[in-house]
């Protein structure tokens, strides 16, 4: 008779680590100051004191109870905003982040950037978020009045 553990046994304590979650990569846009950094800070339960803009990009893992996204967040200024192209490959859903307290005139601009990035031939088949930011302050507009 063998002293070893039945391969049920084994099966029941010893499955080991879960399987992996599946990643997506995603890609933020949006002007300065729209709260693309501090949305994502949020999601990772980090502290959002400090937060300056975003010069080039980051990326940060967002993690959730049944996927990771890889969430690649685009500096908004216009020095910036003609390279955004330039990291969409890959891209597997977008989140467009804008101000809805700004005022008019940013938000046509942001209209204009949104819609330039729907009609992009890398962007134009994914899934899209659209964020409409700063709810909490007196000055915003509801997510139907700014509607793309």
């Amino acid at each position: 008779m063998s002293h070893s553990r039945p391969s049920c046994f084994r099966a029941l304590c010893c499955k080991g680590p879960p399987p992996p979650r599946p990643e997506y990569d995603v890609v933020c846009i949006g002007l300065t100051g729209a709260g693309k950094t501090s949305l994502l800070s949020r999601l990772c339960s980090e502290g959002s004191d400090g937060i300056v803009p975003t010069t080039g990009f980051s990326i940060k893992a967002v993690p959730f109870p049944n996927a990771i996204l890889n969430v690649k967040e685009l500096g908004g200024a216009d020095n910036i905003k003609k390279y955004w192209s330039r990291y969409y490959q890959g891209s597997q859903g977008v989140v467009f982040v804008l101000d809805s307290a700004s005022s008019d005139e940013d938000l046509e601009a942001a209209r204009n950037e949104l819609h330039s990035a729907l009609q992009h031939p890398q962007l134009c088949t994914l899934p899209f978020l659209i964020l409409a930011n700063h709810q909490d302050k007196p000055a915003a507009r509801t997510p139907n009045q700014v509607k793309p």
